[in-house]
Order: structure tokens, then C-alpha cells, then sequence
């Protein structure tokens, strides 16, 4: 299972990751506005996979 220190480990990465998603995708909206206009629905779709990855590793062996 995840340590602590895994999970700060996982915490922090998503947050870095995030946040290099956002600065790559702000610098790139200026450029190529229109080749992004359904990316908000990338990014939800994303999140809850990553949501539904989570509770399937955690409350995986209850089910």
C-alpha cells in the first residue's frame, strides 16, 4: 500500500504537474486558441480517472 511518504510524494507530484499543465497550456492559448477549445474536458476526464484510480487502489479489496 502507500507510506506517507508515498503519498506526499504523489501529492506534491500532481500539484507540479498541474501547475507545468497550466503554464504550458496558458503560453500556448495565446498561439493556437482554437486547437484547445475542449481541453477543459480533457482535463475533468483526467482528474476523475485519476479519482477513480485512487478509490479502486484504496478501497480496492472491499468491493
Amino acid at each position: 500500500m502507500f507510506t506517507r511518504g508515498r503519498l506526499i510524494f504523489v501529492v506534491f507530484f500532481i500539484i507540479a504537474f498541474l501547475v507545468g499543465m497550466i503554464y504550458a497550456y496558458r503560453k500556448d492559448l495565446k498561439e493556437i486558441r482554437q486547437q484547445y477549445s475542449g481541453i477543459y474536458l480533457v482535463f475533468f476526464v483526467l482528474v476523475l480517472f485519476l479519482l477513480i484510480l485512487y478509490l479502486l487502489v484504496k478501497f480496492g479489496g472491499r468491493f
